[in-house]
């Protein structure tokens, strides 16, 4: 079901559903607004008459994360992008966030909706992107495809920022992140250096309560299951909720939202964004992609509940 509220903050509402399972996926940014199984919310998202705080359910594109300044160098070109956030003096998350996604087609249980990003100041490239929301019989699955409609060589990332709740603080929860190395960062939440998690207290790859330890971790070095795919757990009791990383997803950050600007949404919800790229990859050239004209790319995740 497609709901055209224009005067909504976040547009056209598409509505997803699947038996149990209800998803709601907003034409401003393409975000997931919500997502429930059984009655219960598996993702900490958003009311229809707010706009989404702290990248929640968000695109992350042309890059994920922070870009230092704003500023990189690719084929022999220097570009200055806008500070978007602007206390710490970085470009981040990308520049379709708070783009408008037309509806491409849709079923009762998955949309696709795309965007265009147009050559602008600080990123000179032309991109067409899609994202396929759909509810199967395991959960929901995502895909975020993009397409170098421009004559030129483009550096692109991409990720996504769902935050997944078990319905209380996330502190007494038991984490699982199958990655070996974190990035350590500054101040500014720029990436310092990698390091193992081996011995320290980010280490998630036995399931351990998250007690009262801040993350804002990016993760590498993901070890796949059987299926060959990376999976972040968040368990507490007989609930629980996975974040699986599939196709293009090669990081994951994880936050447990400490910073929030509302106190009483911190903690509530855990992060868990897959991503193609760890944090300042168009700087430090870090699994960036280069998309050739008439290349793709596509970054593909889900989550299951139970």
């Amino acid at each position: 079901m497609m709901t055209s509220m224009t005067s909504l903050p976040t547009g056209i509402q598409h509505e997803l559903t699947l038996g149990r399972q209800r998803a709601v996926v907003t034409e401003l940014g393409a975000a997931l607004r919500s997502y429930e199984a059984d009655g219960r919310a598996v993702v900490d998202g958003f009311a229809p008459d707010r706009r989404p705080d702290g990248g929640r359910g968000q695109v992350l594109a042309p890059w994920p994360n922070r870009i230092q300044d704003g500023k990189y160098s690719f084929a022999g070109e220097q570009h200055q992008l806008p500070l978007t956030e602007v206390a710490a003096r970085n470009a981040i998350h990308g520049l379709v966030r708070w783009a408008t996604w037309a509806l491409v087609d849709r079923t009762d249980s998955s949309v696709s909706l795309t965007t265009t990003v147009w050559p602008q100041p600080g990123y000179p490239f032309l991109l067409r992107l899609r994202a396929t929301y759909a509810l199967d019989d395991t959960g929901l699955r995502v895909e975020i495809a993009a397409t170098n409609d421009g004559a030129a060589a483009a550096p692109y990332g991409v990720g996504h920022h769902p935050y997944v709740t078990l319905g209380g603080p996330v502190d007494e929860a038991t984490l699982t992140v199958p990655a070996r190395r974190r990035l350590e960062t500054d101040d500014r939440g720029n990436p310092v250096r990698s390091v193992e998690v081996a011995g320290t207290a980010f280490d998630f790859r036995s399931p351990r309560r998250i007690g009262d330890l801040r993350l804002d971790t990016a993760y590498s070095e993901l070890t796949p299951d059987a299926d060959g795919r990376a999976c972040v757990r968040l368990e507490h009791g007989e609930r629980g909720v996975e974040v699986w990383l599939g196709d293009g997803a090669s990081q994951v950050q994880v936050y447990t939202g400490d910073n929030l600007p509302e106190p009483a949404r911190r903690r509530q919800g855990l992060a868990v964004e897959p991503t193609s790229c760890p944090p300042g990859a168009f700087v430090s050239g870090t699994d960036l992609i280069v998309l050739e004209p008439g290349g793709g790319h596509i970054l593909g995740w889900g989550i299951r509940s139970w």
